[in-house]
């Protein structure tokens, strides 16, 4: 075991505050929806920085290595434009704005007002299998890991048992994170995983500027030009070669910004958890930024990573990584623990154990979310619906509790026995589909058309899944199927879009009542939605700035618009020049440097700015969940909705 004492105090210290978290939020769940929604309490800085750290777990920083050290900058190049679809998205509250409206505790509740109860059981259970199968890895690459990074024996005696030290490693991170789900629901989780997000983002800057240091920007250059021509790490446009993480599979995924949003349910406990939706909106406006320095860490340090393998002026750390991975029989495994070893050797004391204390959050904070949003789902949108008689408020809570833990035991085991041939993000895109494939149609039809239909609702979603399992199937017939798990999910959106409109069109023509599901005119809930200027300036509506915007508020709108185009402008201006001139590799790695410096800039401003808005968020929070009238009756159960 390489790490000291003091690397493990960092982890030790860092953790207490967690706990801390759990101790203040555990007084505050009394009613199913504080439980399930935090009271609908959390404001924007919680919202955004929380659930930010739920996409973000161990499993994910480790993918976006693997991904990105294969594919280097050059996604990045692209997904400028995928900023502008990101910041349409959420200055117009595209999806997440009419959900909270409906102030249902789950999609597949709202899927029960807008459509049908058997509907909503149908889509539940959808849900349910797809989220298990995609969270069943996470255990098993989190604990990978954190034995390859702290360079623990594979084994160790107990009474003088030979004992795997891979089992144990996942059991006591799972057991962490339940202990926080039962003791403060979805309360704990915001208010932990803002602790968390505010420890996560400072380590992350620290690491880059030691990474900086490390690394020279002539060394970089001279690895990355030992990659085939057409492989490029820094230069979009010679990575026709680059294999699974290239054009398309950035193309895919900005359709499926669009299509799939909310659809993924791994997080559903913060659709519903802001105190209106308009903070709902500018939470996701926030991520704009909120985003910034986990993206830097999550490119640059791959490329480091690659320099340090491929420059002779590391060959003896390349050489002990080298060593390790050749004892690991499994190539997907090796791909994962690439990076990680790199930065296990490179790091300093205090880094490697901020590092570590990061990943064990991280990992701790999103199978919390995860367990939470699959055990609550399978009871509100599983079993609720089948019951005649209404669970006691006691009750609730308890069954609640009681399917966590078998979401718990069921990834314990899946983590255990699964073997992984894939690439982590391929293996997401695939299982993901099963419900995301067709979910996004039935979620954006039935929030913005009135004319759609339960009939086009069942058979877009059914076709989805068909699509997704189907290449499930392929891939582990054929595991050399030319069809990855990312373009089954492209061919899962477009056949699911196209049979809900056709089967809503040729249905019978019904409208439904979207101002009674939307809290909308006379069935407006005074309390959400609170106007600051009845009449906005016109030129500020074209911005998606409406009545509800504060000064501040617009100043945020207006700096997310200002820092998206312009690094617009930049692509926009790079692509033609590649059109009409060879640009040197030289060049586009003094872009990239420049690319850094920038976002490092701006990540010292986002650090400050989201800890004293997270601050006083937190305080509104507690005194809210503190000082409510709780509506005991508010537990996921759908009332009647036809029209009136």
């Amino acid at each position: 075991m390489d790490l000291s004492f003091y690397e493990w105090l960092i982890v030790a210290v860092v953790m207490s505050f967690s706990f801390y978290g759990v101790y203040l939020s555990k007084r505050h769940v009394k009613s199913v929806a504080d439980f399930l929604s935090a009271g609908r309490s959390a404001g924007r800085y919680m919202i955004t920085v929380s659930q930010g750290m739920t996409a973000i777990g161990a499993i994910t920083i480790v993918g976006q290595w693997e991904m990105n050290y294969v594919a280097g900058f050059v996604l990045r190049w692209w997904e400028f434009i995928m900023a502008v679809v990101l910041l349409i998205v959420t200055v117009t509250g595209w999806v997440i704005y009419r959900f909270r409206q409906t102030r249902a505790l789950t999609v597949a509740q709202f899927l029960e007002m807008r459509y049908s109860r058997n509907f909503r059981i149908y889509a539940g259970i959808l849900a349910f299998i797809s989220g298990l199968l995609n969270f069943g890895i996470f255990p098993a690459v989190s604990a990978r890991f954190i034995i390859y990074f702290c360079r623990l024996p594979l084994s160790f005696q107990f009474l003088g048992v030979e004992v795997s030290t891979f089992p144990v490693t996942m059991a006591l991170l799972l057991l962490v994170s339940l202990y926080f789900v039962f003791a403060g629901g979805q309360v704990a989780i915001i208010v932990t995983e803002f602790i968390q997000g505010v420890f996560l983002n400072i380590t992350f800057i620290a690491i880059l500027v030691f990474c900086l240091f490390f690394v020279n920007w002539d060394q970089i250059m001279q690895a990355v030009s030992t990659v085939p021509e057409n492989a490029s790490l820094i230069n979009p446009f010679k990575a026709s070669e680059v294999q699974d993480f290239n054009f398309w599979y950035f193309l895919i995924n900005v359709v499926g910004i669009i299509y799939g949003k909310m659809s993924w349910q791994g997080g559903q406990g913060y659709y519903s958890s802001a105190k209106s939706a308009h903070e709902a909106k500018m939470g996701e406006v926030l991520a704009n930024f909120r985003d910034i320095p986990r993206w830097l860490f999550y490119v640059f340090v791959p490329v480091v990573a690659f320099t340090i393998l491929h420059h002779v002026d590391f060959s003896n750390v390349a050489e002990v990584v080298e060593k390790t991975l050749s004892g690991i029989d499994n190539k997907a495994v090796q791909n994962q623990l690439r990076v990680p070893l790199v930065l296990s050797e490179i790091l300093p004391f205090y880094l490697r154990g901020a590092l570590l204390a990061v990943m064990i959050m991280a990992t701790v904070g999103t199978n919390s979310s995860y367990m939470h949003s699959w055990g609550s789902i399978f009871i509100q949108d599983v079993v609720m619906p089948f019951r005649k008689k209404k669970f006691s408020h006691e009750q609730h809570l308890k069954v609640l509790r009681y399917s966590i833990l078998g979401v718990c035991v069921f990834i314990f085991l899946f983590s255990l026995f699964f073997p992984m041939t894939d690439y982590i993000f391929l293996y997401f895109a695939i299982t993901a589909a099963i419900f995301v494939g067709g979910s996004g149609s039935v979620i954006i039809g039935g929030l913005y058309w009135k004319y759609g239909t339960t009939a086009a609702a069942w058979v877009s979603l059914t076709i989805g899944s068909a699509v997704a399992v189907s290449g499930i199937i392929l891939q582990q017939i054929y595991p050399d199927f030319p069809i990855n798990g990312q373009y089954f999910w492209a061919i899962s959106m477009g056949v699911s879009s196209l049979s809900y409109i056709l089967v809503s069109l040729l249905g019978k023509r019904q409208e439904f009542n979207m101002d009674k599901m939307l809290h909308r005119g006379k069935y407006a809930i005074k309390e959400e939605s609170v106007v600051v200027n009845e009449v906005p300036l016109k030129g500020l509506r074209m911005l998606g700035i409406g009545k509800e915007f504060s000064r501040g508020d617009k100043l945020i709108y207006i700096v997310s618009y200002v820092w998206t185009f312009s690094w617009v402008a930049v692509f926009i201006i790079g692509t033609i020049w590649n059109l009409l001139y060879d640009v040197p590799d030289s060049v586009w790695l003094a872009f990239w440097r420049k690319y850094v410096e920038i976002n490092l800039a701006a990540s010292f401003v986002i650090i400050i700015w989201f800890i004293l808005g997270g601050s006083v968020d937190f305080k509104d929070m507690m005194n809210r969940l503190k000082t409510m009238t709780r509506d005991y009756d508010d537990d996921g159960t759908v009332k009647d909705h036809n029209n009136e």
